[in-house]
């Protein structure tokens, strides 16, 4: 088999892989988050925290998808081992940067509802 063909195998499998795992720890761990910026709605926050993934998934795995091809030959280890390094830093950068933006838009509707929003109790 292919040097390249394995080494898009491996970036496909470590890509999905870390996307699955970013996903579910971000689901798992943003369900309190989202109920403080919904001010306690809790059927808001676990509807947003399930479309929030499916989005994530979506987007992550088709950047996935557009990132596949390489722009050079792979044909030894070194090669492949350094063009992984290269595209599973590319998607760890996307997977972080995705990850900051959702906090700080929600950080700023957090903010927004403070500042608007009155109080209950």
């Amino acid at each position: 088999m292919d040097v390249t063909v394995i080494t898009y195998a491996i970036y496909l499998a470590i890509s999905i892989a870390l996307t699955v795992w970013v996903a579910r720890t971000l689901f798992a761990n943003g369900h309190r988050f989202l109920v403080d910026v919904f001010g306690g709605d809790e059927d808001l926050a676990v509807s947003v925290n399930h479309l929030l993934v499916v989005g994530f998934y979506l987007i992550n795995f088709a950047f996935v998808c557009l990132a596949l091809r390489m722009d050079v030959t792979v044909l030894t280890t070194r090669g492949s081992v350094e063009a992984l390094a290269r595209k599973i830093g590319t998607v760890l950068l996307i997977l972080g940067m995705m990850h900051f933006f959702n906090l700080y838009v929600f950080a700023r509707m957090r903010r927004w509802r403070a500042a608007h929003v009155p109080a209950h109790g």
